[in-house]
């Protein structure tokens, strides 16, 4: 007889920037037992900088901590620490306080990372003690001060995923080819939506799970932090032109400074090529399939090259105020839609599927 979902949180602090870290382990040290208590069990991430690779990908990547260090190689190559991100002018961050500027992380790089290289909130894996699954930390030690980020998971053991509602949801975007939309924003009123489907359905330990219905293309989904800067300037710069970014905040600018722009573009072709090869051969796909994707990558980098995301899926747990089920996120996070093509319609219409973890 199958059991009722169990849940555990875990609290760790990574012990380098990039840091590749089996929360299993975490969760045997924690409680011996909880893996061997279900089926399948749900990994959730509350950080904008640190999340889970999908099964698939860790399992091509031999689920081997090196194999993962290689496969994110690529996309730190494309996004380095320290280049000129608007993200990280402190100075121009209205939302935060004089204190908060002293000691906020640099670390535009380590969002884009996230959502280019495909990194999810939430992950489901089979409950497997021996096997690992790891939680990958994109900004662990703040480069400035050394100080070290306190991280936090919440992993549910359950055995079955029911679907219990569907709907579809139409999210407005602006008449630019370039944009960015927070589904948080309470203007558009996405999350009372959700929640009123999880009351109505009773729904207090389960997930939503939100994707783009099939007729929509050029556009993706993520989780991540909703700042202007690192959304409306650098994720915008990386959608309008990789190539162009690449010569510009890669390191192909270091090679030749003084032939910026006539050669920055050269030079980044280069270096996709090149950054495309290392991914696939880390993944360990065939030699012609490398050739599709550097053809279509200098077609449409940003389609192909970024590891945009159909879909998201977002953790629900029951409310202790209320009883209710409701859509955990961590302080900055926020489902985001994005596009980079021209939506005639002004609208992106969305799937919302709602299941219950039994």
């Amino acid at each position: 007889m199958a059991s009722p979902p169990s849940q555990l949180t875990i609290v760790f602090q990574p012990e380098q920037r990039v840091d590749v870290i089996d929360i299993n382990r975490h969760i045997k040290h924690e409680d011996q037992g909880f893996l061997q208590r279900h089926d399948e069990a749900l990994y959730c991430s509350y950080h904008t900088t640190g999340g889970y690779l999908e099964e698939p990908i860790c399992n091509r990547l031999g689920r081997c901590q090196d194999q993962v260090h290689e496969f994110l190689a690529p996309f730190q190559e494309l996004f380095p620490f320290g280049a000129d991100y608007r993200h990280d002018k402190l100075h121009l961050r209205k939302e935060l306080s004089p204190e908060q500027r002293r000691t906020e992380p640099r670390n535009a790089d380590s969002h884009l990372t996230f959502i280019g290289s495909g990194l999810e909130n939430c992950v489901t894996y089979p409950s497997t003690p021996g096997r690992p699954v790891f939680f990958i930390d994109l900004d662990g030690v703040n480069k400035d001060n050394q100080d070290r980020r306190e991280r936090r998971t919440t992993v549910i053991g359950y055995d079955n995923e029911r679907v219990v509602h569907e709907t579809e949801l139409e999210v407005p975007v602006s008449n630019h080819p370039i944009d960015s939309v927070s589904l948080r924003d309470p203007r558009l009123g996405v999350f009372p939506q959700l929640h009123e489907q999880l009351a109505a359905h009773g729904i207090k330990t389960g997930r939503v799970l939100l994707d783009l219905v099939s007729d929509e293309h050029h556009a993706g989904l993520t989780v991540n932090e909703y700042e202007t800067l690192l959304m409306k300037h650098d994720l915008a710069e990386v959608l309008r032109d990789p190539l162009q970014f690449m010569g510009r905040k890669g390191r192909s600018m270091l090679r030749d400074p003084s032939a910026i722009p006539d050669k920055a573009k050269n030079y980044a072709k280069y270096d996709l090529v090149r950054l495309v090869n290392r991914v696939v051969d880390t993944l360990g796909l065939s030699e012609s399939l490398v050739e599709r994707i550097i053809d279509k990558c200098l077609a449409v980098p940003a389609e192909r090259f970024l590891r945009m995301k159909r879909s998201v899926s977002l953790l629900v747990t029951e409310d202790e105020a209320n009883g209710e089920g409701t859509i955990e996120q961590g302080r900055y996070q926020s489902p985001i839609l994005v596009q980079w093509r021209k939506s005639e319609p002004q609208t992106r219409r969305l799937r919302a599927r709602f299941t219950r973890f039994e």
